[in-house]
This record gives C-alpha cells, structure tokens and sequence, in this order.
C-alpha cells in the first residue's frame, strides 16, 4: 500500500518584495504593502510518499525533523530572506511561498531518506495559505 505522510515546522522570517530597477512609486503600485520590509510567521510542510513497510512508518520522524530543523528552519528562521539568501537578494527571484517551495524543495529531496520520495513542499506565509501557522512574525 502507498502512503503519504507529511510534517510541518514553523520559523519566522522577514523579507521585502523590491525591484532594484524600479523606482519606489513602481515597486509599490506593482507590489503593495510587500514592497515594505514585513515578516511572517511560515509554515513548511513536506509531504514523503512510498510504500508502507511492514513496521508501518514511512520514515523515522526524528530524523525527518532534524532534517527540517537543518534544512530549512536553521537557514531561514529569524533571517531577512532577501539579504540571507542569495537567491533572494534584490534583484534576483522574489521570496514567494512559490520560490521559498522550490528553495527547499532543492534542499531536502536529495536527503529524503531511500525507499521514500518527496512529493510536495509547501510553504504558507500566513493563515490565508493552506497550512498556515498563523501568528505575527
């Protein structure tokens, strides 16, 4: 039988979405209030998928957090995205739920354990995203 399994971790951040080529009445009218320095209090959650083994645990969840702990809480929690990560520095990707998915997504696949494959990274910047936290940063 394929089963699913899927952990969250919380981490609070900041970031600012910022055009460098723009001028600032631009970046406002095309970004809003995220063209401001704001934070958010983040949910990642990962979704593992494979064959459910005798023992009936598709990954040991100790592991799968200090996974997450190391892969994405440590690099981003408390961090201004835009200057932590180089990805995100101004004028390269926006720091999207969308992109900050893919950042991670690059991270943990390589270390999800054999037998187990990711299937799905998301992230939610507040309770408005499917699988929210919720909370101020």
């Amino acid at each position: 039988m394929r089963a699913t399994l899927t952990r969250r971790v919380c981490f609070d951040a900041r970031h600012r979405f910022w055009r460098p080529d723009w001028d600032a009445a631009r970046n406002r009218a095309a970004f809003g209030a995220a063209s401001e320095d704001h934070g958010h209090r983040y949910t990642c959650a990962v979704t593992l998928a494979g064959h459910l083994p005798p023992d009936g645990a598709l990954a040991d969840l100790a592991r799968l957090d200090a996974l997450l702990a190391d892969l994405v809480v440590a690099p981003l929690a408390g961090r201004h995205l835009n200057e932590a990560l180089p990805e995100f520095a101004y004028g390269r990707l926006l720091p999207t739920c969308e992109a900050i998915a893919a950042w991670c997504w690059a991270r943990i696949a390589p270390a999800v354990p054999a037998g187990v494959e990711l299937v799905e990274v998301l992230i939610a910047e507040d309770d408005t995203l499917e699988g929210g936290c919720g909370g101020p940063a």
